[in-house]
């Protein structure tokens, strides 16, 4: 992949976010598209790349750590019995062009190859769309085809033996502060009593999630019925990230020719939100 300038994402006459199509190499990154800045209405940035704790997490995209043992994620791959290995096994997201592109999204198809071979093809769908006059949503949909000829399977560390690491799908790298960020969230899907702390909400099929950092907040909901199934990943003290779970509990299967669709909505707001600041904005974003 050679550089290309970043396509710039607006919402309501402001820049919100750049969306990088081609970055340029770098060892253990997995290269892939990747929205970085994100920034709110008043131009705080929420998202961060290339962080010295993690430097394979790339802004907000999609990646996952284990599609039939190829590394589209970046960094180490945990094996089962050895743990974090380095592995010459990392697979390039390729950008293919934009099949529609305004202002405030557009469409992209994207090859995910390993090893000379396309295993997956994606659409992938970003859009920015005003609240209100401090918050924005930020609604990215993406569909994965088999396109090998033979059946494949999404992993994550989780199914390959480490527990508590289901990443791998969608995910937002937020920016390190003094403090960790407050973490909060709805019932889960389906019913149940809301959720407070990282401990709590990491590994919940939760309606909505919130990280609320010093005057953000970022509110990840699911768009369908379908995503709203997949637990969340959530990390607060560590570092500050919140992904999805395809591969929590066993591995996803896509059979050749299947496809897998998945829609995150992200209320990206100025300031602390409360809870039921952050539920009505979520059902804003969601129906609107």
């Amino acid at each position: 992949m050679s550089p290309e300038p970043p396509t710039v994402l607006r919402c309501a006459g402001r820049t919100v976010a750049r969306y990088t199509t081609r970055p340029g190499p770098a060892p253990h990154h997995s290269p892939r598209p990747y929205l970085h800045p994100v920034t709110t209405l008043a131009g705080r940035p929420v998202s961060e790349a290339v962080p010295e704790d993690h430097p394979h997490h790339l802004g907000v995209g999609v990646a996952v750590p284990d599609l039939a043992g190829h590394n589209f994620w970046g960094g180490r791959t945990f094996v089962r019995g050895r743990g974090p290995v380095e592995l010459d096994n990392h697979g390039v997201q390729r950008h293919d062009g934009f099949t529609l592109r305004d202002p405030d999204g557009f469409v992209e198809e994207l090859s995910w190859t390993a090893g000379g071979e396309r295993l997956l093809r994606e659409y992938r769908t970003v859009a920015a769309t005003a609240l209100t006059g401090t918050a924005w949503a930020l609604d990215l949909t993406f569909s994965l085809t088999n396109v090998s000829g033979r059946d494949l399977s999404i992993g994550s560390p989780a199914t390959n033996g480490r527990p508590g690491a289901a990443y791998g799908g969608f995910f937002w790298r937020a920016p390190k502060e003094a403090a960790a960020p407050a973490v909060f969230g709805s019932g889960a899907a389906g019913g149940g009593p809301d959720a407070d702390g990282e401990d709590a909400v990491h590994g919940a099929a939760a309606d909505w999630v919130a990280l609320a950092g010093e005057g953000w907040t970022l509110v990840f909901a699911g768009a369908t019925a379908r995503t709203r199934e997949d637990p969340w990943f959530v990390r607060a003290a560590e570092y500050p990230g919140v992904g999805s779970s395809l591969a929590r509990d066993r591995r996803l299967q896509v059979a050749a020719g299947g496809t897998v669709v998945r829609q995150v909505v992200t209320v990206v707001a100025d300031g602390r939100l409360d809870r039921d600041e952050a539920a009505a904005l979520v059902r804003k974003a969601v129906t609107s």
